[in-house]
């Protein structure tokens, strides 16, 4: 299995769809690398991930709203394409298993924290109830 975790801004709000009786949370997600070229001149690249989160819990689609960061967690596919104009093209996108709310822009454009959600097809143990275990 190939894991992928993305950290990345919503670049529109989600879309909340049923497919086969199956409910699934798509949205699109904007991570920009910054970097120096080879002349030291300041660099971006934007890599945009395709995600589905098939999930019962649609109450998270209210959060997943354009410009809120989020962490997600899953499989990733490469899809391959032909343009209208007959050149290739590819996108990547992600099966989710995990969804975190890392903040993003507010009413007022201020960063906010949301809480966290995860998807229910987790197999991590929940370590909250360990914290009293910690030697420190």
């Amino acid at each position: 299995m190939i894991k992928m975790q993305v950290i990345g801004n919503l670049g529109k709000d989600c879309v909340v769809n049923t497919v086969n009786g199956k409910n699934v949370i798509n949205f699109t997600i904007a991570h920009t690398e910054k970097y120096r070229d080879g002349q030291g001149n300041n660099q971006e690249k934007t890599t945009w991930v395709d995600c589905a989160y098939w999930t019962d819990k649609t109450a998270l689609a209210q959060y997943l709203t354009k410009g809120k960061q989020v962490f997600v967690e899953g499989q990733p596919e490469v899809r391959s394409f032909t343009r209208q104009d007959g050149t290739a093209g590819a996108s990547l996108s992600l099966r989710v298993r995990e969804v975190q709310l890392l903040g993003g822009r507010g009413i007022d454009g201020n960063n906010q924290t949301s809480p966290v959600a995860k998807s229910d097809t987790s197999n991590s143990p929940d370590v909250s109830d360990a914290t009293d275990d910690l030697p420190f």
